[in-house]
């Protein structure tokens, strides 16, 4: 299985040109190959191979005056850039035909400067590695300062560099996990439990805990407002509305980073001390659009769901998703009989067939767990980790204190 490490980075000045040269000759790369394509869909005539694209984008490129700047970043770089661009075309064309699973997608689109998001990949042939004092030496930018909140588990196959919208740079390491070594640090458990996702408290469980919802969106709200509204009074274009927009992703980026790190938390807690977890698959996109909206954005429901999915793969657990037609909250957990709808005001309610008083959230995570099948049996049975795509969010230190860094 494969996962993704991101650390913190702390280039110097010199090294921030360079990283900017190398993203601005990636996206050139990027732009001259789609426009390629695009001409010669025009003129009806197949597309270039990769091979073709990398000859006259850049081995030829670099000897015109027009792009002989791109010679100033490493090769590898650009290939990638073109390797990417035959990769959005081949999941467009999936999506066309059907065989692509998930929502449709459209074709390519040209890159900016302006994108709030940069990054380059480097693979084996870059010959970038990590020093002897922990930092990472990447070709045609020097030795980088890494803030290690961890250390690697294996040697990484690749590093990507990426620049986010509040100008924060990270690396991240594609790492190959061994399952011998997952399955030792999460030994098998024969507890299961239903999860009842809710704005209010965050999960509820079939056991009777309740996870306050932290809220982070709501508790920055105050400081994003003052930032907005400071941003929107700066002329466009000026420096100082540059400033502004920093300062306004920077509160956005740390709502986020802290949602991210609360739902690493309880989704790890989750998996170490359950064998078998049932959840409900909710419609976010719908509740998205409801007076609800920004709550339900603000929970992150789809995040930690998908955190629980590639950690039960990993360390051997049992994910069962139950229809979010099913309901959970009209049935009484004790006999069984539904009870027909309830307005969201109404947190408790009494059995009419049984008499028994159920708490909303905590008897709906009872019916999770009955309709996934675990409140029977165990469920204990391994389940093998099988071959996932690498995850963007998997651990880094994403700005919080350092610890060991990396052999």
């Amino acid at each position: 299985m494969q996962l993704r490490y991101s650390f913190r980075l702390y280039p110097n000045t010199v090294q921030q040109a360079a990283l900017a040269r190398a993203f601005g000759c990636a996206r050139v790369a990027f732009n001259d190959a789609v426009r390629a394509r695009e001409d010669a869909r025009k003129a009806q005539q197949p597309f270039p191979k990769i091979g073709e694209l990398s000859t006259r984008l850049i081995t030829q490129a670099k000897q015109t005056v027009e792009r002989s700047w791109l010679g100033e970043v490493s090769a590898v770089v650009l290939q990638q850039s073109l390797r990417d661009v035959e990769t959005a075309y081949r999941n467009f064309f999936a999506s066309l035909k059907g065989t692509r699973k998930g929502p449709r997608i459209g074709p390519p689109r040209f890159k900016s400067r302006k994108d709030a998001r940069q990054s380059i990949r480097f693979t084996a042939n870059a010959r970038w590695h990590l020093t002897d004092s922990g930092r990472l030496n990447l070709p045609k930018v020097g030795p980088v300062k890494v803030k290690w909140s961890r250390t690697l588990p294996a040697t990484p196959t690749s590093v990507t560099v990426i620049k986010d919208a509040a100008g924060r740079f990270f690396a991240s390491f594609v790492i190959d996990t061994d399952p011998a070594a997952d399955a030792a640090r999460m030994p098998a458990t024969d507890q299961t439990i239903g999860i009842d996702l809710g704005l209010t408290h965050f999960v509820v469980l079939s056991d009777g805990t309740k996870i306050d919802s932290p809220r982070f969106l709501r508790r920055a709200e105050k400081k994003l407002k003052k930032a907005q509204r400071e941003m929107s009074r700066k002329q466009k274009g000026s420096r100082n509305r540059e400033k502004a927009r920093l300062k306004v992703a920077r509160a956005h980026a740390q709502a986020t980073d802290a949602r991210r790190q609360f739902h690493h938390q309880l989704s790890t807690r989750l998996i170490r001390e359950n064998q078998a977890i049932g959840v409900e698959d909710l419609a976010v996109k719908g509740l998205a659009r409801t007076k609800l909206a920004k709550s339900v954005h603000d929970a992150g429901w789809s995040q930690f769901v998908h955190m629980l999915e590639y950690k039960a793969a990993r360390y051997g657990r049992t994910l069962v998703k139950i229809s979010r037609f099913t309901p959970t909250s009209q049935v009484c957990s004790q006999c069984g009989v539904k009870d027909g709808p309830k307005p969201l005001h109404i947190r408790t309610w009494t059995c009419a067939a049984c008499g028994a008083i159920h708490d909303r959230d905590h008897n709906a995570a009872k019916n999770v767990k009955t309709a996934a099948g675990l409140a029977v049996t165990a469920c204990g049975a391994q389940v093998r980790p099988g071959l996932l795509p690498a995850q963007r969010d998997e651990t880094g230190s994403h700005g919080f204190p350092s610890e060991p860094r990396a052999a």
